[in-house]
């Protein structure tokens, strides 16, 4: 006799359904890096533009090219802002889906569990059951020699 778990349709289940969590979740990571990286650029831009314009104010500047550049960091910083909030969601939905994806690794995991617990129990019972046959088998030996 073979050995069936009867919870595999769950399992399979579970087990698809943390491959769909997994796939969000790295999803979430990707668009959080992108965001981060998009970030970091625009901090890196008003740093280096920053220091350029420091640079030329000690060598002289024009107040025209001064307003410009102003007007430049000012939207910088804006892009930043808008940019921080982006990555601050992406982190929040990046956790959210961590959180899921635990979730589901935990299903799974208690499913596996239960499988292999009940083929254990299966094996003790399949050892039972050849035991008992081994016996009667004996037993028509027995018989068999005395007759």
């Amino acid at each position: 006799m073979r050995y069936h778990y009867k919870f595999e349709k769950i399992l399979s289940l579970k087990e698809r359904e943390k491959d769909e969590a997994l796939n969000i979740y790295q999803e979430s990571v990707k668009k959080f890096e992108e965001a981060a990286e998009k970030l970091y650029e625009l901090l890196k831009k008003k740093e280096d533009l920053e220091a350029y314009q420091s640079s030329r104010l000690v060598s002289g500047l024009s107040v025209q090219e001064i307003r410009h550049h102003q007007q430049f960091i000012s939207n910088l910083e804006k892009s930043i802002e808008y940019y921080q909030k982006m990555v601050m969601n992406a982190r929040n939905r990046m956790y959210f889906f961590q959180e899921k994806l635990l979730e589901k690794n935990i299903e799974v995991k208690k499913f596996e569990k239960i499988k292999e617990k009940d083929f254990l129990q299966y094996h003790e019972e399949e050892k039972i059951s050849e035991g008992k046959q081994m016996d009667d088998i004996s037993i028509q030996q027995f018989l068999n020699r005395e007759n």
